[in-house]
């Protein structure tokens, strides 16, 4: 079976987390942030090490240890009734993350929309990370030249997943916009595309 998916997709800083998180909070619909996974790992297990390696120097975590994770979450939030998998659209943010990784998941995911939220002010980003990092204390967000490499990270590995899922299910949102006016572009586009 097939999950009926949402994938949130922007850079880092977009406002997916926030948007991912209003929807979670929507009956059937189930969000899953794969950063938020990684970071609640603890730095002595093995994938919490990867992660760790991987996220100061501001790039991807490689693509096996990242869908390991995922399914791992995934079986769990099934297991303990968090996810129904028969009546919850699965709402995803930060996976997949390159063209790899989605035909990785093209047997698992039924993907319905992918909203992309897009930011040209790349200032604007590494100023909302760097709040974001104080806030919820999280230091892959602290450094403007690790986040700078985070952000053309996802330029050129993440961006090309826009071409590989086509103009029939994306929906770009304009992520500059306040946090009320990009949460209704995206309840519109996810009534217009799931209903």
């Amino acid at each position: 079976m097939k999950y009926r998916t949402i994938l949130l997709f922007g850079a880092p800083g977009a406002g997916k987390g926030t948007q991912g998180k209003i929807l979670g909070a929507i009956p059937n619909f189930y969000h899953l942030a794969c950063g938020d996974t990684f970071r609640r790992l603890t730095p002595e297990s093995e994938l919490g090490r990867v992660f760790l390696s991987y996220s100061t120097r501001g790039e991807l975590v490689p693509d096996e240890p990242v869908l390991q994770l995922w399914r791992q979450n995934i079986e769990a939030a099934t297991r303990e009734g968090r996810f129904d998998p028969a009546a919850d659209i699965l709402v995803l943010d930060g996976i997949p993350r390159n063209p790899n990784q989605a035909r990785m998941l093209s047997e698992s995911l039924d993907v319905r929309l992918v909203l992309y939220f897009s930011c040209s002010d790349l200032n604007k980003m590494v100023l909302r990370l760097q709040r974001r990092a104080v806030r919820e204390n999280r230091p892959d967000d602290a450094n403007a030249a690790v986040i700078r490499k985070r952000l053309e990270v996802f330029e050129a590995e993440s961006k090309p997943l826009l071409d590989y899922y086509g103009p029939d299910v994306l929906r770009t949102i304009d992520a500059t916009q306040t946090p009320l006016q990009v949460l209704r572009d995206v309840l519109r586009a996810v009534e217009e595309r799931i209903g």
